[in-house]
């Protein structure tokens, strides 16, 4: 067997990876009340377990978030979920543009929703194994960028949707400034007790709305 099948081989997983556990996850999502079908059908289809550890493997499907290395973490599907729910609010996303790529598996998400991804990631180690998982993935529409995600992606600005996956403070004026008219960005605000917001750039402003309590990693500042 060549390298390039048993990734593949891999990538489709045999008993707590394979397809029929993608779609008991999809069903526990429905039942916690996900109700974009396109969400779903993309995380039926992409293989979670290829993003993690070959250790943890057997847990990928669980609803939690696991270790991906460099104190960093795969959020948990049901957050995933909400937050492409969010940000999609059920219209076809555009040009997206993801803050923190961590092991990809997002990135792979979004590709299959959005036209365009740009995913950005300051840990230029945690960036290659991003490439490496999402290799056997082959998803044309996706760009990974290493840089410092506060500053997002100026220069393919702007987007119709913007995902952080780890917490802030504040929003950086610079994403709020990609942000094109009608856009959207969902992210976690907080430095102790943490919100996920969702931001909408309407003709009179931009309009912020709170949704659940959550927990992410916090995002810091320039290049590793």
């Amino acid at each position: 067997m060549s390298r390039e099948q048993g990734t593949l081989s891999k990538a489709r997983g045999i008993g707590m990876t394979s397809q029929r556990t993608r779609e008991r996850m999809v069903v526990r999502l429905r039942d916690k009340g996900i109700r974009d079908e396109a969400v779903l059908a993309a995380m039926a289809v992409v293989p979670r377990h290829i993003f993690i550890e070959e250790a943890l493997a057997s847990r990928a499907y669980e609803d939690t978030a696991l270790p991906i290395g460099f104190e960093q973490t795969i959020s948990q599907p049901f957050i995933v979920a909400r937050m492409l729910e969010a940000l999609r609010g059920g219209r076809k996303l555009g040009r997206v543009l993801e803050v923190g790529t961590g092991c990809g598996y997002q990135a792979a998400l979004l590709a299959r929703l959005a036209t365009q991804v740009y995913s950005v990631e300051r840990i230029a180690a945690l960036l290659e194994k991003a490439r490496a998982n999402l290799r056997s993935l082959r998803l044309p529409n996706l760009r990974l960028v290493y840089g410092d995600g506060a500053n997002g992606v100026p220069e393919a600005a702007p987007f119709d949707g913007i995902i952080a996956a780890a917490a802030m403070p504040k929003i950086p004026d610079a994403l709020l400034q990609q942000l094109a008219p009608g856009g959207k960005m969902i992210a976690p605000l907080g430095t102790g007790e943490q919100v996920l917001c969702l931001v909408e750039r309407t003709p009179t402003g931009l309009i912020e709305r709170c949704l659940d309590a959550v927990h992410f990693v916090p995002l810091r500042n320039g290049r590793q």
